[in-house]
């Protein structure tokens, strides 16, 4: 199997479709979280929402990388998700998070072979694949506490 599809499959399952892993994925977890909930603060943990954006907000700054511009994403902005006072703030952050992590798979499967082996934008980053692999650890680790927030958050208005 080729590079291409082996990571775009891998990013596939933790977005959008797949069970193999985690047995579930962002979709199912944040589709069926209401406005209220995505935004509901447990305790100091991150919200739902915020969670959302943070992962967004990367597979942004990395598709514009992949499109030939500049790395411009900085860790400190990462949280600064704008506020949601609605249902329809929500479900726009979810449409554009699965919009952008379907233009993100889509980019990555189309990406030549070679480039996976590529420095990253600077040495300091290693290589493509290296970053890919840290998008996906990543993804788990914010999909497990999104997985985690939402059970404490049903718990606590039972």
């Amino acid at each position: 199997m080729k590079k291409s599809d082996f990571i775009a499959n891998r990013l596939r399952e933790i977005f959008l479709n797949g069970y193999w892993i985690a047995n579930t994925n962002y979709r199912d977890q944040i589709e069926n979280v209401n406005w209220q909930e995505a935004i509901h603060q447990v305790e100091n943990l991150n919200t739902i929402a915020a969670l959302t954006y943070h992962i967004n907000y990367y597979l942004l700054g990395l598709l514009h990388v992949f499109n030939g511009g500049p790395l411009e994403i900085k860790d400190q902005y990462s949280y600064n998700l704008p506020p949601i006072h609605s249902e329809a703030d929500w479900k726009k952050l979810i449409n554009d998070f699965l919009t952008n992590a379907s233009v993100f798979v889509i980019a990555v499967e189309k990406m030549p072979e070679e480039k996976f082996d590529e420095v990253f934008v600077n040495e300091k980053y290693g290589t493509y694949l290296r970053n890919l692999e840290a998008v996906i650890e990543h993804s788990y680790y914010h999909l497990g506490q999104i997985v985690l927030i939402k059970k404490l958050i049903l718990a606590a208005g039972e």
